[in-house]
């Protein structure tokens, strides 16, 4: 009998070792290996074919890349524009999409409003390991979803999951939540690191067989990441991560990996008594700014996945009474707002190394991008001047160490989205100037960071 093999697994980053050890080499955290039982290799029979000795199956054909048929992948809508624009156009078959959030944030509520109101007119499969049946209903009937044409399964083995799909022929499985989910054969508990990947596995084969589109909701860690995410990682086509703290009306669904779209897209909702409602203008949201304006305070331009988006970034620039001043950043990066402050004082002659800085991206977005920098610089400028900017003024570009200002990508296009809002000025790089501004907006190019600060 070939003797069982086992790997040890870090559940932080995923890193595999043959033998357990107290700290992952990867990621340097403690305690974080589990051991995972590995299938063992069938014992090849047949014979073997020409020199190398491999057996296999001759049938399949060699195809060239240039003969692969390229038509367009069908897809299936959500129901929600905002769902679809984040997985690239909609559900594509024989996907396999994991949705991950905070709890409270709203992902059993969206994937069940999704499945109700396709269940109308396509065969999908609601399986809850989490909640009774009693209970879903109850949700439903709360939102007052239409409640007939969806199938119903409260399990939590695999394999019963896996038959009762077989005989039902879903068109779209929903697994709630991967966490709970166990296999038979493998000893340790639901939501461990073998568990977790040899369930996903199991579903995504079943998927990937019967072109069946498979969403997954997990769960988040303390830190905010997906549990488990390394050992999903490669199975899954798309991970979307739906964020916003229980005191927040909005919530933010953002993709992370899309074999079938674009990275780093972005769809806003927001949480009523009805569910989830997609934001069809997120622009509007992000500026519901005061009549008076402020000192600190400025609109900037993100690209979010295909579109731009208008945020608004305040800034409070104060004396520091402590040796060390706070860098604190909410939205953006701090390691970047300090490497700024410092590009700032070399080169704008404004010196912040006294002051507490504080910065905030109004609405819970997170700015990932380097065009956000300029906005943040003048808008520290504004506060440590105590000087409120035009309320009608708009700024994006990327600051360089020796104080250039870089041009962003689709810069046309943010200029010609805050022309829409209404935004009278725009402070912009130089190579992102347009030919011919838009009726009535003032756009201003500017190489170097003092150039931006004397256009103030």
């Amino acid at each position: 009998m070939a003797k069982a093999k086992s790997a040890f697994v870090c559940t932080e980053c995923g890193a595999e070792y043959r033998k357990w050890q107290g700290q992952c080499s990867s990621c340097q955290e403690w305690n974080t290996l589990s051991e995972v039982h590995l299938a063992s290799a069938r014992p090849g029979g047949g014979a073997a074919t020409g020199r190398t000795g491999y057996a296999g199956d001759l049938s399949r054909e060699v195809i060239d890349l240039g003969n692969v048929d390229l038509s367009e992948v069908p897809r299936m809508s959500s129901t929600f524009a905002e769902f679809d624009r984040v997985l690239g156009g909609g559900l594509v078959p024989g996907s396999a999409v994991l949705l991950g959030g905070n709890p409270g944030a709203g992902k059993s509520t969206l994937l069940l409003q999704t499945a109700c109101k396709l269940a109308q007119q396509r065969r999908i499969l609601y399986v809850t390991g989490e909640e009774s049946l009693s209970q879903v209903a109850m949700r439903a009937h709360r939102l007052q979803l239409p409640t007939n044409g969806l199938k119903m399964l409260a399990e939590t083995s695999v394999e019963t999951i896996l038959a009762v799909a077989e005989r039902e022929t879903p068109e779209i499985l929903v697994i709630d939540s991967i966490q709970t989910m166990h296999l038979e054969d493998i000893s340790s508990a639901p939501g461990g690191v073998a568990q977790v990947r040899e369930s996903a596995a199991a579903l995504t084969r079943f998927a990937k067989k019967t072109n069946t589109v498979l969403l997954l909701v997990g769960h988040v860690t303390k830190d905010g990441s997906l549990a488990g995410p390394k050992v999903l990682e490669h199975m899954i086509d798309a991970s979307l991560l739906l964020e916003g703290g229980a005191d927040s009306r909005f919530r933010t669904l953002r993709g992370q990996k899309n074999r079938f779209g674009a990275v780093n897209e972005l769809g806003v909702f927001a949480m009523l008594e009805q569910g989830l409602k997609e934001v069809k203008n997120p622009s509007a949201i992000f500026l519901s700014r005061q009549e008076e304006q402020a000192p600190g305070s400025l609109v900037m331009v993100v690209w979010e996945g295909t579109r731009p988006i208008l945020v608004e970034v305040q800034a409070l620039v104060d004396e520091s009474a402590l040796g060390n001043p706070r860098r604190v950043a909410v939205g953006v990066d701090q390691n970047r707002l300090a490497m700024l402050l410092a590009v700032l004082n070399r080169h704008g002659g404004l010196f912040t190394g006294d002051q507490d800085v504080f910065l905030n991206v109004v609405g819970g977005v997170k700015v990932l991008e380097t065009s956000a920098d300029l906005a943040v610089l003048l808008a520290v400028v504004s506060s440590l001047q105590n000087r409120a900017l035009p309320k009608e003024l708009v700024v994006f570009g990327e600051v360089g160490l020796s104080g250039e200002i870089r041009p962003v990508p689709s810069g046309q296009e943010r200029i010609a989205e805050a022309a829409k809002h209404g935004f009278l000025r725009a402070i912009v790089p130089r190579a992102n100037a347009p030919k011919q501004a838009p009726k009535g907006m003032e756009v201003i190019a500017v190489d170097k960071l003092s150039d931006a600060l004397d256009a103030l």
